[in-house]
């Protein structure tokens, strides 16, 4: 959602990048480049306003005039803000002193609230609650079966007495469900209500009557974060008819230009809590604007990347590998692969987990194109072989292939080219067990290796011929020459070729041909 303001950002930073001084011109045409930008992400008006003011403001100042390297404390300055009009800190869930704690769904028809409220309820049975799902959208044609369908896929129960279609009275279906809840002892009831294709009088009305029937701890305001300007006016409708606590941003995953989710936090003065960013129930997480801030300019998101890795491996099996590695590389099997390969993939997609590193921006393209059947293809292969096979995969020889390519469908090529990767992936690995760092990752400290150790040795020959010059004007001007060279590597990009990156094999033959 956000690719089309990420790339005009990262072209605006890189006019700045190499400056010694930052003129009154330079922070003019910076800040006329980023309000651009935000305008044609949909912001709205007045936020755009006040952004540019604060970021003008505190260009102009002493943090960056006095500086060592103002162009990267502009840049610092714009992820300071984003983050403020994002909504700053990320904002919690707030539970009931005495359970069960009332979250109530509210926003217009269309927006996800069904499919949220089961997204939701696994997310709270993921971190160890016991939720509830209450159907009270009780006039939308088969809304009442929706949400028990949704609620069957993410394994959470669902109240739901009264059939819909028009049929039931929302408000008593509300109240119903708390008094089950305490029966049953469930500490967290998720209410979903019913919404309009836009807003009215009886809507408002039936949801301020469920508000005060089961005074909700918490009323999370669901809207589409496609729909762009009408999303801020929706919301201050809301906000004034019904009122509501904390703002959950759905379909942000869609192609649209993702104006909503920078306006409505500084508009309506409520945070954005949550954030559904895929089709899947587990497409779902707190959402965090230090972390939005840094994907937005470029910088990834590896803090959710290493939460979704402890979520997905245990400790346990970890410890296991790490074993096996250090003993020797004949140690780690075909078996071995697979499980580390299954367990990435459970992580999510392949594609948005390389998205959250930091400078894969470079390589979008190839990333969005990125193939990502190759990794069932690779466990059909291994599926197929024997124990042994699998165990000592010397062993496979022409005939083996033949008849391993045949039991999963690919050809007899792909099949000796997935032993050969296995090899170079168990070097790769017993090098990292072993402190040698990760083949193949330049620019990364503890990572070198591979082509990028190579050429990281052959700078270092280089450097040691250089001399320092006993001119001081031309010792000063070689200083100033190395400076702006250091300058054009940075976080933020610069004039990389993406073919200078130099993925793991198994990536590179998951993306499309140039």
């Amino acid at each position: 959602m956000f690719d089309t303001l990420s790339d005009r950002l990262a072209a605006t930073f890189k006019n700045l990048r190499g400056k010694g001084r930052l003129s009154e011109a330079d922070i003019d045409a910076t800040t006329r480049e980023i309000r651009i930008a935000l305008l044609e992400a949909d912001v709205a008006l007045p936020v755009v306003r006040s952004f540019i003011k604060q970021i003008k403001e505190r260009a102009q100042g002493a943090e960056v005039s006095k500086a060592l390297n103002p162009s990267q404390q502009v840049i610092k300055v714009v992820n300071e803000e984003l983050v403020a009009i994002l909504g700053g800190e990320t904002r919690r869930l707030r539970f009931a002193k005495t359970p069960p704690t009332v979250v109530m769904l509210a926003g217009l028809q269309g927006a996800g609230k069904t499919t949220l409220a089961g997204k939701l309820g696994r997310w709270l049975k993921e971190q160890g609650h016991a939720p509830l799902l209450v159907a009270c959208d009780l006039q939308r044609p088969n809304a009442v079966n929706q949400l028990q369908v949704v609620g069957e896929r993410a394994g959470v129960s669902v109240f739901a007495p009264e059939p819909g279609n028009g049929v039931g009275d929302p408000v008593k279906v509300a109240e119903d469900s708390v008094v089950h809840a305490r029966e049953k002892q469930y500490d967290v009831v998720i209410v979903d209500t019913a919404g309009r294709l836009g807003i009215d009088e009886e809507m408002m009305r039936q949801a301020a009557d469920i508000r005060d029937a089961v005074g909700p701890d918490e009323v999370l305001f669901v809207v589409d974060a496609m729909i762009g300007q009408d999303a801020v006016t929706t919301a201050e409708a809301f906000r004034d008819g019904v009122g509501f606590d904390g703002v959950v941003l759905s379909k942000l995953d869609g192609d649209a230009r993702g104006g909503a989710a920078l306006s409505i936090a500084q508009v309506t003065g409520r945070q954005i809590m949550f954030a559904s960013n895929g089709e899947k129930l587990d497409d779902f997480d707190a959402f965090h604007p230090d972390r939005m801030a840094s994907r937005i300019l470029g910088m990834g998101d590896v803090l959710t990347l290493i939460e979704q890795a402890e979520r997905t491996f245990s400790q346990q099996e970890a410890e296991k590998l790490a074993s096996k590695l250090a003993k020797g590389p004949k140690e780690f099997t075909l078996d071995d692969f697979l499980a580390q390969m299954e367990q990435v993939r459970k992580m999510g997609s392949i594609s948005k987990l390389l998205g959250m590193m930091p400078g894969m921006g470079q390589m979008r393209e190839q990333i969005n194109n990125l193939d990502e059947r190759e990794v069932d293809r690779t466990a059909a292969i291994i599926k197929s072989m024997t124990p042994g096979e699998r165990a000592d995969p010397k062993i496979i020889n022409g005939s083996r292939r033949v008849r391993i390519a045949r039991g999963s469908g690919v050809d007899v090529s792909a099949v000796k080219g997935l032993v050969e990767r296995f090899f170079e992936a168990r070097k790769m690995m017993s090098r990292m067990a072993q402190g040698g760092g990760m083949p193949g990752m330049p620019g990364m400290p503890g990572l070198g290796g591979g082509a990028g150790r190579r050429k990281g040795k052959q700078q270092q020959k280089k450097a040691k011929g250089a001399r320092r010059s006993g001119n001081p004007m031309k010792r000063q001007a070689d200083e100033r020459a190395a400076a702006q060279r250091g300058g054009e590597d940075g976080a933020f990009g610069g004039d990389a070729d993406p073919a200078d990156f130099e993925l793991p094999k198994e990536f590179r033959d998951m993306l499309p041909d140039k």
